[in-house]
């Protein structure tokens, strides 16, 4: 069984469940992205107070998060994989518009989000990846559910922002971490706010 085989499988299951599933998936696959932003101001609040290299994890989640949503832009931009709700004979239609011409399939940049805001906020705060991989998962699966992409798009997807985000992190948390140190004893409102009243000397 190809993709292609399994995104019949999946659409084709989808047309045949209730109204109401396929509303809630449709919601999911905008509000999640918005669950994950509300988390990394919750996160970043909260480690305000804490050492600096924690408060700068907190700091670059979003910001990993988003350079992998470029990463997958930059790879759907190069690839120009056809949506399969155009692509794929004897499919189901999809549950929402089908994306225009030119919105090309793969990766999944919602995929890719989703894949590295959970690893991200699991960085910050390991027990939170119990919730936010599953909900990663579910995402990346409502994708395929509502029809705008084959299912190797979304593991693509999960898979690169998965990878981006941690090898940003890891990268710049030790010139951050010294930049929250400055920022915390510059003096300054705006910065001191933005860093937090934690300690400026420890971390």
């Amino acid at each position: 069984m190809d993709s292609s085989d399994l995104y019949r499988d999946i659409t084709g299951a989808a047309r045949a469940t209730p109204g109401w599933l396929q509303s809630a998936v449709a919601w999911w696959t905008s509000a999640g992205i918005v669950l994950f932003g509300i988390l990394f101001v919750v996160l970043w609040w909260r480690a305000r107070t804490a050492e600096p290299r924690a408060t700068a994890v907190a700091v670059l989640a979003p910001l990993a998060t988003a350079l992998a949503y470029v990463v997958s832009e930059l790879v759907k931009s190069t690839v120009d994989e056809e949506r399969p709700c155009r692509a794929v004979a004897g499919a189901a239609a999809s549950l929402i518009p089908c994306p225009p011409y030119g919105d090309w399939s793969f990766p999944s940049n919602h995929s890719a989000i989703a894949g590295a805001a959970a690893v991200a906020l699991a960085l910050v705060a390991p027990r939170l990846g119990l919730l936010t991989v599953p909900l990663a998962l579910l995402m990346a699966f409502s994708r395929v559910f509502l029809g705008v992409h084959y299912p190797h798009d979304v593991a693509m997807g999960l898979l690169l922002g998965g990878s981006v985000a941690p090898l940003v992190v890891l990268a710049l948390t030790g010139p951050t971490s010294t930049l929250i140190r400055t920022m915390r004893g510059s003096g300054s409102r705006p910065a001191v706010w933005f860093a937090g009243p934690g300690p400026a000397r420890h971390g």
